[in-house]
């Protein structure tokens, strides 16, 4: 069977991914035939450029491509990176939680309209934490290689919930 609209994936892969004009690859995730990605594919959660490189393959089919950054998780955007004042962090009783606010931890925090969003941060003052809202892997080009595990057609019930139920999916 080919990969189509419906169809459940299962996927070994290695994501590597490097920025600006730099050929250094990072190693950001690997799955395995043990432990596969497996996918309804066209469900619409995944990156449009990765089904688009996928679609028509079947078991057994290597793959090797690039997404650039902006079709990607898109570019840096200095918009999302802001100073938020210090006492926002800190507990009732004034004080602050140096285990969890410390530059490069990733802290979960909510917008002016409940949303939540991920964010890292950059740096610590007697007045500020300036964090980095942007994905972690904005302005990074990904490059996946792998190979299709297995195709097979999602059932009703899989397409209706919008996920893979069974080995290597949900379990209700």
């Amino acid at each position: 069977m080919n990969i189509a609209k419906n169809s459940v994936v299962s996927l070994g892969y290695t994501l590597k991914s490097r920025t600006g004009l730099s050929l250094e690859e990072k190693q950001i995730e690997r799955t395995t035939r043990d432990h596969p990605f497996v996918f309804i594919y066209g469900a619409g959660m995944l990156l449009p450029d990765f089904e688009k490189n996928l679609i028509g393959k079947k078991a057994g089919d290597k793959f090797d491509f690039f997404i650039q950054a902006e079709k990607g998780y898109g570019v840096k955007n200095d918009k999302h990176v802001m100073n938020i004042p210090i006492d926002s962090f800190k507990s009732p009783d004034g004080t602050l939680d140096l285990n969890e606010i410390r530059v490069s931890n990733v802290l979960t925090m909510n917008d002016n309209q409940g949303n939540q969003l991920q964010g890292t941060i950059l740096e610590l003052t007697a007045v500020y934490v300036r964090m980095d809202f942007n994905h972690p892997l904005a302005g990074h080009e990904l490059h996946f290689t792998g190979e299709v595990l297995n195709v097979r057609p999602a059932t009703a019930e899989e397409i209706s919930h919008g996920h893979v139920h069974g080995p290597g999916g949900h379990h209700h």
